[in-house]
């Protein structure tokens, strides 16, 4: 059963060969309500780690033909005002700690388990002056307690022996796939809350040595029943993936995807054979949208996901691999999808379910 938490598999991965050519990141999203007005506003926040091998005092920049290493804290928003912000420092300015639970410190920004905190900030001059940055103006400051409710543990994929040998060239591990925050956000000067009953909240991390393509994920907690018009306030899904490589080794393409429909897990991954587990999925882009279809099925259940977000709503999210290089540049990101579920067991529908605030993430190079 996949919802299992496991916080060993949250602890920072930069030992051995990834230390010198690998990433490791923390990455968190949830909606919040505007203070005074309520105006809804979906937020991220993320803490990525690269090459501490290669680090000194200053971060430095693959975009500037250096060996990347840094701790790049990510944060900004989507919708109207999309953005995402960057602030480096390098690997003398960070403090890790490397076992359970872990947590990443520099300056004011933080991070473990049950709490974070930061602050970020550039100017239109800064984003403009210098495009290493990979990132957009804007200020963003946040204070938020973290309560992971819902695993999804992938199973022996990321496993203590696989982490250890570093097989897969990325890993993936949701500890809080529904996740509660609680505190406020202060974007661009205007406070927003953050409250666990409507923050639709998602933690996952990643790690390893270069990024998948394609790149997939969807994600949500609001759903209701299309069946019964009832608020399904118990119950998660999480897909993601593309196409994993173990070694110098490239799998076909295939995702992972779990739902925790009220209390009752229903998994389809590749990676527990004995189940038949197979995928169909395709991802296109118009000239307003991402559009996402997945069809899922093993030898008992069936899962169709169909899920859109607007263009407009989202950002191209900017990441350099541990070499250096920048190879997506067309990495699809939002907060905002909208679509179905239907869930099945065999040819009986057990539901159809309306999703909205979807986590979701499309790219290929």
């Amino acid at each position: 059963m996949f919802n299992k938490h496991n916080i060993k598999r949250n602890e920072c991965q930069l030992f051995w060969k990834q230390a010198e050519k690998g990433y490791d990141w923390w990455w968190h999203s949830f909606t919040a309500h505007h203070a005074e007005t309520g105006e809804e506003k979906a937020f991220f926040i993320e803490y990525f780690l690269c090459n501490p091998l290669h680090g000194d005092e200053k971060p430095h920049f693959g975009q500037l033909g250096e060996k990347p290493s840094y701790l790049m804290v990510k944060a900004g928003c989507w919708g109207k005002d999309a953005a995402q912000v960057h602030r480096f420092f390098g690997w003398k300015q960070i403090e890790v700690g490397m076992k359970t639970p872990f947590y990443v410190k520099a300056d004011d920004c933080y991070v473990t388990e049950t709490e974070m905190h930061g602050k970020v900030s550039v100017s239109a001059k800064e984003a403009e002056e210098h495009p290493e940055y990979m990132c957009q103006a804007g200020e963003m400051q946040w204070n938020l307690k973290i309560d992971k409710k819902v695993a999804f543990n992938v199973g022996y994929g990321a496993n203590r022996l696989f982490r250890e040998l570093q097989l897969f060239e990325m890993f993936w591990h949701a500890e809080g796939m529904k996740t509660a925050y609680e505190g406020d956000v202060i974007w661009n000067g205007a406070k927003y809350i953050v409250r666990p009953e409507d923050c639709y909240g998602y933690a996952d991390k990643n790690w390893g040595r270069n990024f998948t393509s394609p790149w997939v994920w969807l994600s949500s907690s609001n759903l209701t029943s299309e069946l019964t018009g009832k608020k399904l306030t118990d119950s998660v899904f999480d897909i993601g993936g593309g196409r994993p490589k173990i070694m110098v080794f490239a799998l076909k393409r295939k995702l992972l995807s779990a739902f925790w429909y009220e209390g009752t897990p229903y998994e389809f991954n590749f990676s527990k054979f004995w189940t038949g587990c197979r995928t169909e999925f395709e991802c296109k882009e118009t000239d307003t949208q991402i559009i996402w279809h997945v069809d899922q099925h093993t030898r008992k259940h069936r899962m169709i996901t169909d899920i859109t977000c607007e263009k407009k709503d989202m950002l191209m999210v900017n990441y350099e691999s541990p070499d250096g290089k920048k190879r997506h540049n067309r990495l699809w990101n939002g907060g905002n999808g909208k679509g179905t579920v239907q869930l099945f067991s065999g040819d009986k529908l057990i539901d159809r379910i309306h999703v909205e605030n979807a986590g979701c993430e499309w790219g290929e190079y």
